[in-house]
């Protein structure tokens, strides 16, 4: 008897391109993690800047994140089109939050970003809560749309 056909499995474009993007903040994440490693055995205290461990730590956890993401795409039973706005806007503001975090660890400018604010930065943090809040209501209410009601 011959062994069993592999399954393939694919999926629509749009759970591929959000997990893709989970895999790119992965492995930004990884990178991440060598410069962290790198910091921590040229100190003399054998500690990373507080934004290269605090950039290192999102990456990871927002390409969790973000692959979790993906699963409220693909059974989201509103369109591509919504389901990619609503991911790729949160997707947006994960990737700008750890950029800002790896900035600030290569200058070493602050231990804390909210001390000495610059204009917009506030702002900034307003515009982050609703687009990640609200892009996961889309994506939940979607969900709840085609798998519960």
């Amino acid at each position: 008897m011959p062994p069993p056909a592999a399954a393939t499995a694919t999926l629509d474009s749009a759970t591929a391109a959000v997990l893709f993007a989970a895999g790119l903040i992965f492995l930004f994440a990884l990178l991440l993690g060598i410069w962290k490693y790198r910091q921590m055995t040229t100190s003399q205290n054998h500690l990373a800047h507080p934004y290269v461990d605090i950039a290192h730590r999102a990456a990871l956890l927002y390409s969790f994140a973000t692959a979790m993401i993906a699963a409220f795409v693909h059974f989201s039973d509103f369109s591509d089109s919504v389901n990619l706005t609503a991911a790729f806007v949160m997707i947006f503001y994960f990737v700008a939050a750890i950029v800002s975090y790896a900035v600030h660890g290569a200058l070493r400018d602050t231990d804390n970003q909210l001390r000495d604010t610059v204009p917009g930065t506030h702002l900034f943090f307003w515009t982050l809560v609703a687009g990640e809040v609200g892009g996961f209501a889309v994506l939940l209410a979607g969900f709840a749309q085609g798998q519960i009601f």
